[in-house]
């Protein structure tokens, strides 16, 4: 037989406990032994569920407790989580986690814990919900040196953007009708200011590239202030707008990274991935382009994910998954050193200067038909350096000035 345990009983933690005492028998068959859950580690108390007589309060005993093989993490943050999972790996407990906070700030220090202590640290369900994507980078896309990988990261970002694409909403009714149908928290902060996309990006692109990227690191903005003339301006260029994480590697070995509203062009694939739905593209030297799909969190979906790592540590019980990297290292992520195109936005009354400034780097700059009271102008640069950019941006008289990356 063997136990696990579950730490937090929220919408992911309910999912599991549903999942793993619904599907018992066929997890099970599954690693050829018995497998249950045996304790739910939650200070509230949740009477008339199958499995209400698992409950407990006090972490120590899982902790202590020799028969638990396998515990899972899903209350989310760092502490005590941290703690919680530190103390269970240096006990030689096997840890799954849906915690991408977690993962992408204190991912180097366990997966070393584990590896001291012969256990594993899983956390497939930390990037894109039920998406198979941690497993594919580590086994099956290992025979590939990684260039690049980027996508659509937050479901609830998503949902906002393809509403005021396709609905004309403004940024503030899309929020509260995501909020509304359960897609948004009521503290949106995470999701709209980009810094669950930049944790994501950041554990893919630790896998991808060796060497842990932590947040703090990451240059990231989040779509607050994307407009509908925004939405207008990309549409008129042949373009919509998404919150992009990105992470490549550069010439010089080197790992440019960040998170951003970005232009991408109706004819890629991601252009047209809508509602809460994710997408992560990953660039390999011999693969060269694939794409992973689906939907990027929930109940459920979520759950799955976690219990699929659940399964895979019971399969290895004494046995390493072999999943690891190295620390940080100063001076390892820089800007991409490729010049790219750029969405500018800016507001002058002097059409003529601003025409002059641009003429150099821009395809063609006109006077905008969206907002003819505004006296603005948007325009598509051409590949261009980022120094160049700011330097012409720097010169400027202007009102207001946007830019977003375009992909």
């Amino acid at each position: 037989m063997i136990y696990t345990a579950l730490i937090g009983h929220g919408v992911v933690g309910s999912g599991v406990a549903e999942i793993m005492t619904k599907q018992e028998k066929k997890l099970s068959e599954s690693i050829k032994e018995d497998i249950k859950l045996k304790y739910i580690l939650d200070l509230r108390k949740f009477e008339g569920l199958p499995y209400s007589d698992k409950f407990i309060n006090d972490f120590n005993i899982i902790l202590n407790d020799d028969s638990v093989k396998v515990v899972v993490e899903v209350i989310g943050g760092l502490h005590p989580a941290f703690d919680f999972v530190k103390a269970c790996l240096q006990k030689g407990k096997s840890v799954v986690t849906s915690n991408k906070e977690l993962v992408a700030e204190k991912g180097y220090e366990l997966i070393k814990t584990a590896n001291e202590n012969n256990a594993n640290f899983l956390f497939e369900a930390s990037v894109g919900g039920t998406i198979p994507i941690i497993r594919p980078l580590t086994q099956c896309l290992v025979a590939n040196d990684i260039k690049e990988i980027y996508g659509i990261l937050n479901g609830t970002t998503n949902y906002i953007l393809n509403k005021m694409i396709v609905d004309s909403m403004d940024f503030d009714t899309a929020l509260k009708l995501a909020q509304n149908n359960g897609y948004a928290e009521k503290n949106p902060a995470s999701d709209i200011e980009g810094l669950d996309a930049c944790r994501k990006i950041c554990i893919l692109a630790t896998l991808a590239f060796g060497k842990h990227i932590y947040p703090k690191d990451v240059s990231c903005e989040g779509i607050t202030n994307v407009t509908l003339d925004d939405v207008a301006y990309a549409n008129n260029f042949g373009y919509v707008i998404k919150l992009i994480g990105k992470a490549a590697k550069e010439e010089n070995g080197k790992i440019s990274i960040g998170v951003a509203p970005t232009l991408v062009s109706k004819d890629e694939i991601i252009s047209n991935v809508n509602g809460v739905y994710n997408a992560i593209m990953v660039k390999g030297d011999s693969c060269d382009d694939v794409m992973f799909y689906g939907r990027g969190a929930g109940k459920l979906p979520t759950a799955s994910a976690v219990v699929a790592d659940v399964v895979d540590c019971a399969k290895h019980l004494g046995a390493r998954k072999y999943i690891s990297w190295e620390d940080s290292e100063e001076g390892f992520i820089t800007e991409p050193l490729n010049s790219i195109s750029y969405y500018v936005l800016c507001q002058n009354n002097d059409f003529s200067s601003l025409k002059n400034s641009f003429k150099d780097i821009a395809e063609n700059v006109v006077k905008s038909n969206i907002n003819e009271d505004k006296n603005e102008i948007a325009f598509i640069t051409k590949p261009v350096s980022k120094d160049l950019l700011n330097n012409i941006l720097n010169s400027i008289k202007s009102n207001s000035t946007k830019t977003y990356k375009i992909i």
